[in-house]
């Protein structure tokens, strides 16, 4: 699909672009420090494993604390991360290892216990098992589901629970989720399990044994596999993703679900969360980017500007601002909150004192409330902001209302009618003109009713085609035909499933809006920056991270953060093989496998 495309914007399309500029700057890829295979030989990426990139912390003294995991093909690399301050040097890896029978498929360090003498991490592989390695010692300690006892399933995500130092939980192409204590053994026999709890599209099933062993507990969740999940900033709600196409979100200690969103077609592929935790952004086989709201459980935002799958989405922490918008959420309430007089003039207080605020954020940074990116298979990197008119559109628009009313009462005249000042939306098309008597929806109602526009930076054009696809929305409900009679008992179950109906509409409507009833967001970039299909996306202070399926990892200088201290440039040189692991799956008779670490 994205080929195609490619190929119809000429040649400028296909140019594979080396910087980029935004507001705050202009972003440059430093090509000393790109990492990959110490041949630099492009790896043959067809049909094989993602490549993943994994950061860690060791908090080192000397100023390179920051250390960087990669897998390319059946190959795992450690190595000190040097980012803008020094060219790589792809001879000399902390940890190097090649494994046999089995593909690396994503990997996760403990932060907390992180040392630069000695890292904890896991990695996870496609035939199920879970290995926990020090790359600095060059230590395997412990195999998980080694047996495949467990899951016999690829392993899709793997993350240690925020603040643990000895959980971690795993998520398994077949649907499953399973936490994990390296303390604890995985048993000789198939796990035994009763059901702690249950809900609609997931179960929870703790293990069933009279002495400690993994796995803690069994999450069941949806149809399909479980492609990616994300601990909220404070670790207390987990967000998974799901190849049914569902957001689901969990409290995770009360293992409770909190909410739930769909995609508008397709699986989602993955999530991240806002630093603050308001925010949930998702992407998926519908090649949107999808803005889900915790605090108000409902989809505040899309974003179109990818033309194939979203692989990776990520928060952009040093640019994302979120004392504003924390003024404007706790402002935002119903039309009677904000007439009531007991609360106008708290409200009043909070709102102005919200609205100075963006007033300077906007003559600094054009009034971004959050920056995130995403990256996909079509090559490309998209970089979005959400801003206050988007996320909180009444409450913005009660403020300026406000203002204006008051400016009206000084000066006598009530020609304050005027447009109110948006940052990115358009006004509705034709039709849907905030003149209609009949508008599509509830939640066209309460915007036409506040004069704010439901798009943010869309075109007409694609208003009008929307609508005319509205027909053939799959999610569209009908009544089963019921036969005319005239009795009290039949009119009663009329009733009744014409509310069930109208419910579960609603309901459906909530999680998966159609696409003209709410914001849809245009990229601030979208920029083709590699030959392959992009897998990773990390925001580092000075710098972002991307990398595509050909193995190679490349770092994006941000604005005046271009720093080498030396001119060494990258060598080149093939790794010494003397410190290389080959870790080998053995095959038994029995048909179980086992992993096996040969120092060479």
């Amino acid at each position: 699909m994205w080929k195609m495309a490619a190929e119809g914007g000429g040649k400028e399309a296909n140019e594979i672009k080396t910087q980029f500029s935004t507001r705050e700057g202009v972003y440059k890829l430093l090509p000393n420090s790109e990492y990959s295979r110490p041949n630099r030989v492009p790896f043959n990426s067809q049909g094989s494993n993602p490549v993943k990139v994994s950061f860690v912390n060791v908090n080192d003294q000397s100023g390179t604390g920051e250390r960087i995991c990669f897998n390319v093909g059946r190959e795992l690399y450690f190595y000190i991360y040097k980012g803008v301050r020094k060219a790589t040097d792809l001879s000399k890896p902390v940890d190097k290892r090649i494994y046999k029978g089995t593909l690396p498929m994503c990997h996760d360090s403990n932060a907390l216990t992180a040392t630069a003498e000695s890292v904890s991490l896991l990695v996870g592989f496609s035939a199920g098992q879970i290995q926990l390695i020090d790359p600095i010692k060059k230590e395997t300690s412990k195999l998980f589901n080694e047996d495949r006892l467990i899951d016999k399933s690829a392993v899709t995500c793997l993350k240690w629970v925020p603040g643990s130092e000895h959980l971690f939980l795993v998520a398994h192409s077949s649907g499953c989720l399973y936490l994990y204590n390296v303390e604890h053994t995985c048993g000789t026999t198939p796990p035994h399990y009763q059901l702690l709890k249950q809900g609609e599209s997931y179960a929870i099933h703790t293990g069933k044994s009279k002495s400690a062993r993994n796995p803690l507990l069994r999450w069941t969740v949806g149809e399909g596999a479980v492609n990616e999940f994300a601990f909220s900033p404070d670790g207390k709600f987990l967000a998974c993703v799901s190849q049914d196409g569902f957001l689901r979100v969990f409290s995770f200690d009360a293992t409770e679900l909190r909410g739930t969103m769909k995609s508008y077609f397709g699986g989602l592929l993955c999530v991240c969360w806002s630093p603050d935790g308001q925010f949930i952004v998702t992407g998926g086989e519908d090649d949107l980017v999808t803005v889900w709201s915790f605090s108000d459980a409902r989809v505040v935002a899309r974003g179109r500007g990818h033309k194939s799958w979203v692989s990776v989405v990520a928060f952009d922490h040093c640019i994302t601002s979120t004392q504003d918008c924390k003024a404007l959420a706790e402002f935002s309430g119903s039309d009677e909150d904000f007439h009531d007089n007991s609360q106008f003039n708290g409200n009043r207080e909070r709102a102005n004192s919200a609205q100075s605020g963006l007033s300077k954020q906007n003559s600094t940074n054009g009034s971004v409330t959050y920056r995130f990116g995403s990256v996909g298979q079509d090559t490309q990197l998209c970089l979005w902001d959400l801003t206050e008119d988007v996320l909180f559109p009444l409450s913005r628009t009660r403020t300026q209302t406000n203002a204006m009313s008051a400016e009206t009462g000084a000066n006598g005249n009530s020609s304050a009618s005027s447009s109110l000042p948006r940052s990115n939306s358009l006004q509705h098309s034709a039709g849907s003109s905030p003149n209609s008597n009949k508008p599509t929806s509830i939640v066209d109602s309460a915007l036409i009713a506040t004069g704010v526009s439901k798009f943010a930076t869309l075109a007409l054009h694609e208003v009008r085609k929307e609508r005319n696809q509205e027909k053939e929305h799959k999610r569209n409900h009908s009544i089963s035909y019921i036969s005319n009679k005239s009795s009290d008992k039949l009119n009663q179950i009329i009733g009744a499933r014409a509310a069930k109906t109208d419910a579960a509409r609603m309901l459906e409507m909530t999680s998966c809006p159609r696409m003209e009833e709410i914001p849809l967001l245009e990229p601030l970039v979208c920029k083709k920056i590699a030959q392959e299909r992009l897998t990773v996306l990390v925001f580092l202070e000075d710098c972002l991270v991307t990398a595509c399926q050909e193995g190679f990892v490349c770092t994006w200088a941000r604005p005046g953060k271009v720093m080498f201290t030396d001119g060494l440039e990258c060598c080149g040189l093939l790794v010494d093989y003397c410190d290389v692991f080959i870790s080998c799956l053995d095959s038994h008779s029995d048909g179980t496998h086992s992993l096996q670490s040969i120092h060479c």
